[in-house]
């Protein structure tokens, strides 16, 4: 049985699947309007797999046609977030972390990229009912336990 690193222990595979599969909403902090760069790719791919891919960049007004949004907290409040997916430096998660929590209702997972750890960020988040992922890529995670049972 796969885990995945989680701050108090570990999330299971059942777990993340379970989440990755209950989410339509993904804002993606830090992505990117280049192409090339991971950010983008996820973004991209998680779009092509059913999800709405909400860009956050105070840089861009729009990816992959959808409306980017400066921070978090300027995604509008009628918009389900369900995981806010983090390609970001690690100082800058308490920030991205109190957007999230300030979000009514919260989102249901705050996810940091591989190379992304911020792990005293993951009590307060818990203790909030939010789950917390870090150091992982949703997308290797989203193959690994999703794509192979979905065709296509």
């Amino acid at each position: 049985m796969g885990t995945v690193a989680h701050p108090a222990g570990t999330m299971h595979d059942e777990e993340v699947r379970a989440l990755l599969r209950q989410t339509r909403t993904v804002a993606v902090v830090g992505m990117s309007g280049n192409p090339d760069r991971d950010s983008y790719q996820v973004g991209a791919y998680l779009k092509a797999r059913g999800y709405r891919v909400i860009p956050v960049n105070p840089a861009l007004k729009e990816v992959l046609g959808e409306t980017a949004y400066p921070r978090l907290g300027a995604i509008p409040p009628a918009v389900r977030v369900d995981i806010v997916d983090v390609f970001r430096r690690s100082d800058a998660v308490p920030e991205i972390v109190e957007e999230a929590l300030a979000r009514s209702p919260p989102p249901r997972a705050v996810w940091l990229q591989l190379t992304v750890r911020h792990p005293e960020s993951g009590p307060r988040l818990q203790a909030s009912g939010v789950e917390f992922v870090q150091d992982h890529c949703i997308m290797q995670e989203h193959r690994r336990l999703v794509a192979p049972e979905s065709p296509g």
